[in-house]
């Protein structure tokens, strides 16, 4: 099946559907006093494919956690679409969560549950709470989700159990969790981590893949330079939680990610294999 073909075949999120993201002066604090980001602005727009990019504890993990409010902002304010996420709680912030996929680096799957399940948890981030409870999906839920797992190849596993699969396997039915959603952004926190070279390449130019076909607002978390080049547009560059680059990822030279890592470049910046 093309991709054309499949997205008029699946009815996909058009690029108006995609939503901004503005952080405006933001910072975080930890209660421990660590400070993960220093004043940090910046505004992606709607369907941008952007990596942030920076070493273990530059603030990586941080920023992206203050789109869906899962770390509050100490300073600053963010505003994800209509929503301004700083001053969210309670019902307004699971409505925000709703609209925003999220993709972890340790897959976060029901390990003795089938793939379907697995899946429609997703469809149940824009529920009501008693639907949610009860874990009732209706048609269109159990529609939405056979399409996510279509869209990402893993139809055919449909009914597996998620702990027999391979790793790529499980983060593409972590995707297609995220994609039942139907959201208007999606997030990405080091999902290739844990992955081989080939198989990181795999699921990169899914989310590419994706993130085009559906017009998505896109930001994956990466420390290796050849991921970021190859498969996002726009790269943001952090150290000790200050921007330190923000431009073209197919234009960042070594001596950016120079800057950014703090460092020569050394081996393991680099994934090193292709798919």
């Amino acid at each position: 099946m093309t991709s054309g073909a499949h997205t008029a075949e699946a009815g996909l999120v058009p690029a108006s559907a995609s939503w901004p993201i503005r952080l405006e002066r933001v910072s975080v604090t930890y209660p421990n006093g660590t400070a993960a980001l220093r004043d940090v602005s910046l505004t992606i727009a709607p369907g941008e494919m952007v990596s942030i990019v920076g070493l273990s504890g530059s603030g990586k993990s941080t920023l992206i956690r203050t789109i869906n409010g899962l770390v509050p902002v100490t300073g600053g304010t963010v505003e994800v679409g209509p929503y301004t996420v700083s001053g969210l709680a309670g019902r307004r912030l699971r409505e925000l969560r709703g609209h925003v996929g999220m993709i972890f680096q340790g897959f976060n799957l029901a390990e003795r549950v089938d793939v379907y399940r697995n899946t429609l948890v997703g469809r149940f981030a824009r529920a009501g709470a008693l639907r949610s409870l009860l874990g009732i999906p209706t048609p269109e839920d159990r529609e939405i989700a056979l399409r996510a797992l279509d869209a990402v190849g893993m139809l055919d596993k449909v009914w597996t159990r998620a702990g027999s699969l391979s790793g790529g396997q499980k983060q593409r039915v972590a995707i297609a969790r995220a994609l039942s959603q139907e959201p208007q952004v999606m997030l990405a926190d080091e999902p290739v981590a844990s992955l081989d070279p080939p198989t990181a390449h795999a699921v990169m130019a899914e989310l590419e893949r994706i993130g085009v076909e559906r017009g998505l607002t896109v930001l994956v978390n990466l420390h290796l330079m050849d991921l970021a080049r190859d498969y996002t547009t726009r790269m943001i560059g952090l150290r000790a939680g200050e921007l330190v680059y923000d431009g073209p990822a197919a234009d960042a030279t070594d001596a950016d990610f120079e800057q950014i890592y703090g460092r020569r470049i050394q081996p393991q910046d680099r994934l090193g294999a292709t798919s």
